[in-house]
């Protein structure tokens, strides 16, 4: 009885958490400014299929290893050397190994990571 209470509870919960998502994602859809343009779509602006990140039967989340395929970052490290207070693509704390989806968000605006420790870190993240 224990038991069946408890995947009772758990499936409860999974669904909540899937409405709960379903819900805040369609809020911060249509909280967007309208001129705010996702990183999806500036990559299929370029071609990019979706595929080509999350694979093409089972879509999958994107780890970095496939982001760095595409956008070297050392490259983009040098590209942002003149950022100031601090050069995003290679900070004290990653180098240039940051993890791109810590502040690039593809199906949802973008954010600066830095600056929920370091508030002078006003940076303009695409």
């Amino acid at each position: 009885m224990g038991i069946q209470l408890n995947e009772q509870w758990n499936n409860t919960m999974k669904n909540l958490t899937i409405m709960l998502s379903l819900v805040l994602s369609i809020f911060a859809g249509s909280a967007l400014a309208k001129d705010t343009v996702l990183l999806d779509q500036t990559h299929a602006a370029k071609g990019v299929k979706c595929a080509s990140c999350h694979g093409k039967e089972d879509r999958q989340a994107v780890p970095m290893l496939k982001c760095v395929q595409c956008h070297n970052t050392e490259k983009l490290a040098a590209k942002t050397a003149d950022v100031k207070p601090v050069n995003p693509h290679n900070n004290r704390h990653f180098a240039t190994e940051t993890d791109c989806a810590k502040c690039h968000h593809v199906h949802q605006k973008s954010e600066n990571l830095c600056v929920s420790c370091h508030p002078r870190f006003d940076l303009v993240t695409p």
